[in-house]
């Protein structure tokens, strides 16, 4: 990205500050094309850095940019608070569980608790990975407004393993089911021979602050399991989360 981009962006940026702007009240203030002010708005989108107000159109500062102050401490708040949920089900199951938090259009994995079992699947802690790929991508997509998820799907989906759902008519079907289910498994779609069921952590407008996960070999989770009663599980962790962080404000 060149410095002029940069400044420009932070000039969109600036002009944002003060409250929810549409594309030609920004080309006024940063004194550029609409055009180019619609190219910037769609990159900071897609960086989470923007996001559109879903009843007018208009776009706001995004929550990647809001999280820059005092993202360390809310961070290490969010693992606090997720850290027994996680450490009990990869108790109770014997597999790995994590917890992640959107990061644009990506997952980032910012906890693992890992089981005892001796054949385990790799720590994701500190990874970034394509929100349609994975569950608590998946869970989290489900709750995003319209407008934001047609955006997402519109983009050329990269496709994992043979698995991967890049579909974009197919996805959306797949993610009002997530959305009335309240979670969502995926069976070697990211990575071969994995595994993994996910439930959102959701604030109290709905939106998702991230979402609780486990993951296993495909040889054994969940065919060692009963199904339903992981799910149930990964569920009520999820929601117990969900309600802690809605009584303290999240």
């Amino acid at each position: 990205m060149s410095v002029q981009s940069v400044e420009r962006a932070f000039g969109v940026l600036d002009a944002l500050a003060n409250g929810p702007l549409g594309v030609t009240e920004v080309s006024v203030r940063v004194d550029l094309p609409k055009s180019t002010v619609a190219r910037l708005l769609k990159t900071l989108e897609e960086l989470g850095a923007v996001e559109q107000v879903v009843d007018d159109g208009r776009y706001r500062i995004g929550s990647v940019i809001g999280s820059l102050f005092g993202s360390t401490r809310q961070a290490s708040d969010l693992v606090a608070r997720a850290r027994p949920l996680i450490e009990s089900l990869a108790q109770e199951f014997g597999e790995d569980a994590g917890f992640s938090v959107p990061e644009g259009y990506l997952v980032h994995y910012i906890d693992q608790a890992d089981s005892e079992n001796a054949v385990q699947v790799r720590d994701w802690t500190g990874e970034e990975v394509p929100m349609h790929a994975v569950p608590s991508g998946l869970v989290m997509l489900a709750h995003w407004p319209a407008l934001r998820l047609e955006r997402y799907l519109g983009r050329p989906l990269e496709r994992f393993t043979a698995a991967t759902m890049i579909d974009a008519e197919l996805l959306t079907a797949r993610l009002a089911q997530i959305r009335r289910d309240g979670f969502a498994w995926v069976f070697e779609e990211f990575v071969e021979g994995i595994n993994s069921v996910a439930a959102p952590v959701l604030d109290r407008a709905t939106r998702p602050l991230g979402a609780i996960h486990v993951h296993g070999p495909a040889y054994r989770f969940p065919a060692d399991y009963d199904q339903a009663d992981v799910t149930n599980k990964i569920m009520d962790a999820a929601q117990r989360l969900s309600d802690q962080l809605q009584r303290h404000q999240y």
